[in-house]
């Protein structure tokens, strides 16, 4: 094993350990207010402030990992993680329902900036990475974003199992602490392997430099944020809800939720078997970025066509609609993310990543807040419908994508 893989195995495994109790977290706070009586649009609002401060945490954390190493972000965004985690097991259950949502909610925003934080150094390193392996061919790069994706959101899938167990065997205090005391042990494996100066470069001097990215990143930015709030605008109540009102218990409904993320990662992992490489890294893939967000964007159309027609077995129809969602989205995400790496300049390559998780994240946020909002106003049918216009967007954006990478960064 040369460096280059070397480096790139000790982030993944450090993504994974990072994503896996990130899942958990999530689960823990659901199944955990859920039970204390909490409504679908109260659950949430628990998580706005995490996918608000990711907003601003990859942004900003893209130009502090290209200014001071991205070991020391990715070291960074663990101990900011930990952080969370002990403050969120500080709630005291006699608190009031207000204190309490307060307390999760600023604890929720410290472990969306560690998120994001990670997340931006981890995909910067295989930049880095991967740029010391070309030797190994030019879909290289293709290959280790696919699975490092794919497989950070199987992981985050085993998370959501993970989370329950923990609440059910130790309780939301220890579960904590349990998962707090794994980051320790994954922050000790970071600081003691990776190059300390990995990733360091000449940061942009000014928010005009730093917001002076190539029309490639820009266009993928602004397709993010509404690839991933197409997916949150059902994923995060709408469906859940919509299920449980159907009948399923919420062990049904969180399995499912499980299962369709697990899979997801699984066909991300694989998506360079679905897309023809090009030996220019951008010839074929900008036009399979076109064809897999069209083909996306007809799939909740048809959903919500049969949700408005009350078509027999409803909820089943919906599961496996989703299940396809699932498989393209997958397919138009690991595309994606290998298009912004394939843009990136490499001199600042923390800087593109970042600015577009920022795009990611804001897209999270927008998903979540119109999830609760046009569930309440119009139940799963207003749900598809947000989902299939936002759609429609991303396939407008990918139109505007250069089939070549022209880099427009300031030198100076």
């Amino acid at each position: 094993m040369n460096t280059a893989e070397r480096n790139y195995a000790i982030v993944t495994t450090a993504y994974w350990g990072f994503t896996l109790t990130d899942g958990a977290l999530r689960m823990l706070v659901l199944l955990h207010f859920y039970g204390l009586g909490y409504s679908p649009f109260t659950l949430a609002f628990l998580f706005l402030l995490y996918e608000a401060a990711g907003i601003v945490a990859n942004f900003v954390g893209g130009w502090l990992a290209t200014r001071y190493g991205i070991t020391r972000m990715l070291t960074v965004g663990l101990v900011t993680q930990i952080t969370g985690f002990t403050v969120l097991s500080f709630l005291d259950p006699a608190w009031s329902a207000a204190m309490s949502v307060a307390w999760v909610v600023l604890a929720q925003g410290i472990c969306g900036v560690a998120k994001d934080l990670t997340k931006t150094a981890s995909k910067s390193a295989i930049k880095v990475t991967a740029d010391q392996a070309k030797s190994q061919g030019s879909g290289q790069l293709f290959k280790w974003v696919a699975w490092f994706t794919g497989s950070k959101n199987a992981m985050k899938g085993v998370g959501f199992f993970l989370g329950g167990l923990l609440l059910q065997t130790l309780g939301f205090q220890q579960a904590l602490w349990a998962m707090a005391a794994l980051l320790a042990l994954v922050l000790a494996g970071v600081v003691t392997s990776l190059p300390q100066m990995m990733g360091k470069s000449k940061a942009s001097k000014s928010a005009r430099e730093l917001f002076a990215k190539n029309t490639g990143v820009n266009v993928l930015a602004a397709a993010r944020v509404v690839l991933f709030g197409a997916r949150d605008v059902w994923f995060v109540v709408g469906v859940p809800v919509y299920l449980y009102s159907q009948g399923w218990t919420f062990t049904m409904v969180g399995t499912f939720l499980a299962a369709w993320t697990i899979g997801y990662g699984a066909v991300q992992a694989m998506a360079p078997a679905f897309v023809k490489r090009s030996t220019d890294g951008l010839s074929t893939e900008v036009p399979a970025a076109r064809l897999w967000s069209a083909l996306l964007a007809l799939v909740p159309i048809a959903l919500a066509i049969a949700v408005a027609l009350n078509v027999p077995h409803l909820p089943w129809v919906v599961v496996g609609g989703l299940g396809v969602f699932g498989f393209a989205f997958a397919v138009n995400s690991s595309v994606h993310s290998y298009l912004v790496l394939a843009y990136a300049g490499s001199e600042k390559a923390a800087e593109d990543v970042g600015f577009y998780y920022a795009a990611n994240a804001l897209g999270r946020f927008s998903g979540t807040l119109l999830s609760g909002l046009l569930y309440q106003w119009g139940g799963l049918l207003y749900a598809l419908l947000g989902s299939a216009l936002m759609l429609i967007v991303c396939w407008l954006a990918t139109l505007k994508l250069p089939t070549q990478a022209t880099l427009q960064h300031t030198t100076a």
